[in-house]
């Protein structure tokens, strides 16, 4: 038996014990790509100072969001839409080279080894200026004819398909496909860089009001991506397209009340429309479904993802147990989500699953907005660790957290558990193992093997009670360690994780972990 680390940073007798059960010989893939985040509501260039410093092994950058509908490539201009009075202005950039927003951040995203996912505005008119305030103020509507005279026309395709850099910014027309082109000659081959259509577009009519004041069709956004898809696809051939970015569960599900939903759920209509489509192209156009998912949980009346003010300890725990939504079939969240659903579970990753393998197989899954709130408390930080460890084990393709800042320490120390649990770099595995075992109220016990070191395996476990520690035995079969480390975050501890006893004998492992806290195990047959 191997003992290692400190004991005096433990207590000397657990309040509860569980024993879970690893079976080292079962394993799936990991994505790589499921340790995402995206550019956040800032100002580019702090955001890119931020990233340059803290990318923190970060595996995937989203530059999306509302600011990317109407951006301009060729001058950088955007619309802020409905987040800031819908105004024209320089917040993606005061430069006019042409895609010095995308090059810059490509620069910086693909230098960290990390993909990148951009925009491609789809809604059909861009930015044409940069005028914050214009004709008696900022919202674009105050100019007469604004539509013709405040945006230009974007299409998916330029007619000759003869791509120019610069790009010819005097008629009036922004080509996708030229964006695209561009883009293909100036990224790095390092990383991968994909294609996103557009961003939310069931909530259009509320974001980009002014661009498209009604609610879109089914029929109508599915002839949008699948004209998009095909266009990105003439020119980056093997590149992924992302679509349709939903907004939110209503959009999944009627494409936020559209005119021709009829009875029809969204993501079936969608996926068998693409499904036709790529059998009628003979290859791919759009390559993973991609939505938002920001929880609608509530505790004691309060919904888990807002920010302001304290929390009532009812939302505290409901923030905790939110991840459980992403798959769990017993667990029922307080939410009109549920209600809608006969007050049914939720299990968002694995309906998915069996929607795309019956309606189109081969699709990929992706979640390239999301966040569970409490970015700075613990409660937050477990609620992090849990969706990212979901997200391996249920075979999620991409995911990224709606935005991060170095600040906001408690959310890292989450992605930290997995992508950096020892401050020096070490990750967790890429190979899922099954576990059983776990009381998912109390506990959430993620595993995996490594795939470039069979001789090590890892586990993160999250200690969702609030009173008492945990004693945590692990019966490992396929697998037999002969030492093991471990690192412990919990409230306040954040960036310098505690050492955590680990003790190993044949084909076994135990530890102990604090109330509230997030343990990362690395164990070595060696």
């Amino acid at each position: 038996m191997v003992v290692l680390a400190c004991l005096a940073l433990l207590p000397a007798v657990a309040d509860f014990s569980t024993r879970i059960q690893i079976d080292a010989r079962k394993q799936t893939p990991i994505s790589p790509y499921i340790y995402g985040v995206n550019y956040p509501d800032t100002w580019i260039y702090d955001w890119l100072a931020d990233w340059d410093k803290y990318h923190d092994g970060f595996t995937l950058a989203r530059e999306g969001g509302n600011r990317f509908t109407a951006y301009n490539w060729e001058t950088n201009a955007s619309n802020a839409g409905h987040d800031y009075f819908f105004e024209n202005d320089d917040y993606l950039s005061v430069s006019s080279e042409p895609g010095w927003t995308v090059s810059r951040f490509l620069k910086y995203v693909q230098s960290a080894g990390a993909a990148a996912l951009l925009t491609v505005p789809t809604l059909g008119y861009v930015s044409a200026d940069k005028d914050t305030e214009r004709d008696g103020g900022r919202d674009v509507s105050h100019s007469k004819d604004y539509l013709h005279t405040r945006f230009f026309k974007s299409v998916a395709r330029k007619p000759g398909g003869h791509f120019t850099y610069p790009p010819d910014t005097t008629d009036g027309v922004v080509y996708q496909d030229e964006f695209v082109h561009w883009v293909e000659s100036v990224k790095s081959s390092n990383t991968p860089v994909w294609y996103s259509l557009d961003n939310e577009p069931d909530f259009w009519y509320e974001t980009h009001k002014r661009l498209q004041p009604d609610k879109p069709t089914y029929a109508e956004i599915i002839a949008n991506n699948l004209e998009y898809a095909a266009a990105i696809k003439g020119v980056a051939p093997d590149s992924l397209i992302f679509g349709p970015v939903n907004y939110g569960w209503y959009g999944m599900r009627a494409f936020q009340g559209a005119k021709d939903a009829n009875g029809r759920d969204f993501v079936d209509t969608y996926l068998d429309a693409v499904h036709e489509a790529n059998k009628r192209a003979g290859k791919q156009l759009i390559d993973v479904y991609d939505f938002h998912w920001y929880p609608e949980a509530m505790g004691d009346g309060v919904r888990i993802i807002y920010h302001a003010g304290p929390d009532k300890p009812g939302t505290t725990q409901a923030r905790i147990q939110a991840p459980r939504s992403l798959w769990d079939p017993t667990y029922i969240e307080q939410s009109w989500i549920t209600k809608s659903l006969g007050n049914k579970a939720i299990r968002l990753l694995p309906d998915m699953m069996e929607r795309i393998r019956k309606h189109c197989p081969g699709m990929k899954l992706a979640i390239t907005e999301y966040e569970f709130g409490a970015r700075d408390r613990i409660d937050g930080a477990l609620a992090q660790a849990d969706a990212l460890g979901a997200f391996g084990r249920l075979g999620l393709f991409a995911a990224c957290h709606w935005g991060l800042n170095h600040q906001e320490h408690a959310a890292m120390s989450a992605f930290k558990a997995f992508t950096d649990y020892d401050r020096r770099g070490s990750r967790f595995g890429d190979r899922a193992l099954q576990v059983q075992g776990e009381n998912p109220l109390l506990e959430s016990i993620y595993a995996a093997r490594d795939s470039n070191d069979p001789h090590r395996l890892t586990v993160v476990a999250i200690n969702k009670g609030g009173v008492g520690s945990q004693s945590i035995s692990l019966a490992i079969k396929g697998f037999s360690p002969r030492t093991g480390r471990g690192f412990t975050v919990q409230d306040g501890v954040y960036e310098t994780p505690q050492s955590t006893l680990i003790v190993t004998k044949q084909g076994e492992a135990s530890f102990v972990t604090p109330p509230l806290s997030i343990t990362t195990v690395e164990l070595s047959d060696r």
